[in-house]
This record gives C-alpha cells, structure tokens and sequence, in this order.
C-alpha cells in the first residue's frame, strides 16, 4: 500500500522522482556539460560529415593531375564487307571482331586550371572546418545559458521557500494573536492571501527548475532529461576595459570570420580557374590492344600513341560568362565577410556592455537585499508593537522577496553575460 502511495505522489508530481531513489543524481560542472554537449550533440556531427564531403571534393579535384587507365573488351557483328558509317568527320571502320586492350591519357597540362581548382576545394574544406568550430562554440554557448538559468532557477526556488516558510509562520502568529483579540481578521485575511502569494511563486519558481532542466539535457544532445546536479561557477576574472582590443581579438579568432574568409579566398581561386579555360589544354594518350577474333584485314595487335593540343576558339561566350559569374561571386563573399566584420565588432561592443551593466548591479542587488532585510526586521518590530500595519510587514516581506530574487539571479545573469561576451570573441574553445 505505501509502494503505491508513493507511486502516485510520484505521478502527481508531489515528491520529487529523486527523493525516492537509491542513489543521488550525479554531480555536474560546466565543463563537463561542455565536454558532454560536444561529443554528443548531433548537429557537431552533421558538421563534421559536411567535412568529411568537402575532403572528398578536394580529392575528386587533385584526380585530374593523375593518368588514367581503362580496358575495353569489344565485339562487333558488321556486314560482310561493311567498311565506312555515317555520322562523323572522321573515318569509321566497321569491322567484325572480338578484340581487348587498355587505354591511358595524362592531361600534361591546362596552364594551371586544375591547380587553382584544387587549392579552391582545399580553402573551401578549411572553411568547412571552421563551421565545425563555430558549431562547438553556439553548443557550448547554448550550454553555458542553459547551464546558468539553471542555477538562477534554483536559487530563485530557495528564495521563494524560504519566503513561503517565513510567510507561514507570520501567518501562524497572526491567527494565534486574532485568536486572543490582539489583532483583527483582517490582518489574518492579509497573512493568508501573502501565503497564497507565496505558494504561487514556489510553483512558479518549481516549473521554471524543470524547464531550464529540460533545456539543459536538450542542449547537451538528449532527447530525454538526465539526472544530474549542477555544481555552482566561481565568479570569472574582472572584464578588460580595453573594448577595441577585444574587437580585434574577436575579428582574429571568431572561427566563423575565418570560415567566411577561407571561403572568399576559395571563390577567389575558383574565379581564377574559370579565367584559365581559355587557356589551351595539352593531354597525351596511347592505347593498346589484340583482337584474336578478327576481320582478316585487320592485324592481331594494335598499339598508339598521340599527343593533342585542345585550344578553345568560339563556344557562345560560355567561358566569358563562367569567369564573370565566378568573379561576382567572389566580389559578393568580400563584401559578406566586410559585413561579418562590422557586425562582429557590434556584437563584442553590446556584449561588453552588457557584462558590465550587469557586473555593475551585483554590488546594488547585494545592497538591496540588506537594506530589505533592514526594512523587514523595522516593520515586524513595529508591527510586533502594535505600531505598524499588516500592509506595512506585507509589504516589507514583499520587498525583501523581490531583493533576494533579484541577487539570486543577478549573478548568474553576469555569468550568462559574461559567456555571451566571450562567444562574441570567439573565445569559447
């Protein structure tokens, strides 16, 4: 019966699943969450297989620097005495065989066309490494945020029943005091409707632990929520003053600059390729072979070898436009990466200021909640002596409320602040 019990508070969501098991959940810090989050989320994975496809695409690039080597096995039935057939400039043989034999060509040289396709597949594959780290580097940003409205929102659930708990026990003296016709019910109305309040905001404050819990497992790559505990973060060193530093900093190491970068220099490759089509292609070929089944006018073996030069003359202005539209397209990843770059040096400003307003409000939030404290120990006094009101501790213990929510949560809005600074920077690695 006590098996079942539990069961359903478990269901109701009254005890928490934890407090029944054997074991705590594991203990977490951030850099295991990192770590975690970065071996385990899918969308790293799905970078480094667009990777793996870029690698390959340099490969199939460098292919055209090598000889090739192909056999062909053929027969042909012709018409007795068949010789010629229409269809080409040059001369067809028609002729009954059965015959084998290996084909090779080596492209010797297009000026250096293959040469600049393959350095733009290779800048275009270190660009695609670099959006492997700026992948790492929102993921851990992601877990960071996560991480630290975690922490906010369990502090803010302290708070919230600690508050719950003074507010009973007022609630407690109030009544006791009615009781005896010390105080009006009134007052114990007032008591009551500040415990309600105060239920609502442990509700409140509950949810908000299993949501940021769940987007906490989210953002470490499962599906489902994990077990864990958060281990807290100590403060991080005080924030450089020199803010154009850190715009160079960001504009240096962001790895999705240095993407953009690589891929302009890779269009700028690409445009250099197109160029050299109007270059002449020289290639060298021989064949070889034996038709043991043959035509008798046809020796047993064959064998040749040739060189051809291919010199582009007329071909409807395609080349022109391939170079044009390549050049375009480089002119348009210039001018996108200028446009990073202002942005970035955006981001780091209004970052940096944002970790600093909110460093700035620790010392204020610390001195509230004192003040708070100061103002609520005055009203119970008074109201103890008769000479407050119920609205007057009503509102003290609102105040006080509202300061430690406000400290509990202004410290991990720093270091939330801090990490979004240190993303702009590109400093998450």
């Amino acid at each position: 019966m006590r098996y079942v019990i539990v069961r359903l508070l478990l269901a109701l969501g009254i005890v928490p699943a934890m407090l029944v098991g054997q074991n705590p959940p594991p203990a977490l810090t951030l850099a295991q969450a990192e770590e975690m989050a970065v071996q385990h989320h899918p969308r790293i994975a799905s970078r480094e297989f667009t990777a793996q496809a870029s690698q390959a695409a340099v490969n199939e690039a460098r292919a055209a620097l090598f000889p090739t080597l192909s056999s062909n096995l053929t027969g042909v039935e012709a018409e007795h005495s068949s010789t010629l057939s229409a269809g080409a400039l040059t001369t067809s043989s028609i002729y009954s065989r059965a015959a084998l034999g290996v084909v090779a060509s080596e492209m010797l040289t297009d000026f250096g066309r293959t040469s600049s396709l393959v350095q733009s597949a290779k800048l275009r594959n270190e660009s695609q490494k670099q959006n492997i780290e700026t992948v790492r580097e929102q993921i851990r940003m992601q877990v960071r945020a996560s991480y630290f409205e975690e922490l906010a929102a369990e502090s803010v659930l302290k708070v919230a029943r600690a508050t719950l708990g003074l507010r009973q026990v007022t609630l407690r003296q109030v009544t006791a005091l009615a009781r005896n016709s010390l105080r009006s019910t009134v007052d114990v109305s007032f008591a009551q409707v500040n415990v309600s309040q105060a239920q609502l905001n442990v509700l409140n404050a509950e949810n908000e632990v299993r949501a940021s819990h769940a987007r906490l497992s989210a953002a470490l790559g499962y599906q489902h929520e994990q077990p864990f505990s958060l281990v807290d973060e100590p403060m991080p060193p005080p924030l450089n003053t020199d803010v154009d530093a850190l715009v160079t900093q960001a504009l240096r190491e962001r790895p999705d600059v240095a993407a953009l970068r690589l891929n302009q220099e890779s269009l700028d490759r690409y445009a250099e390729a197109e160029k050299r089509l109007r270059n002449p292609t020289i290639s060298a070929a021989a064949a070889a072979g034996a038709a043991p089944v043959r035509d008798p006018r046809l020796q047993e073996t064959y064998a040749a070898a040739g060189v051809n030069v291919n010199i582009p003359i007329l071909n409807g202005g395609l080349y022109k436009a391939r170079r044009e539209e390549a050049l375009a397209r480089a002119a348009s990843a210039n001018k996108d990466l200028e446009d990073l770059s202002v942005g970035v040096a955006r981001d780091v400003r209004v970052a940096w200021l944002n970790a600093n307003d909110a460093f700035r409000r620790l010392d204020v939030t610390d001195r509230l909640v004192a003040e708070a404290k100061e103002a609520l120990r005055l009203s119970q006094a008074r109201y103890d002596a008769s000479l407050g009101s119920i609205v007057e501790l009503s509102q003290a213990q609102l105040n006080q409320t509202t300061a430690e929510i406000g400290a509990a949560a202004a410290r991990y809005t720093y270091l939330s602040r801090r990490a979004a600074l240190d993303y702009a920077m590109g400093a998450l690695r």
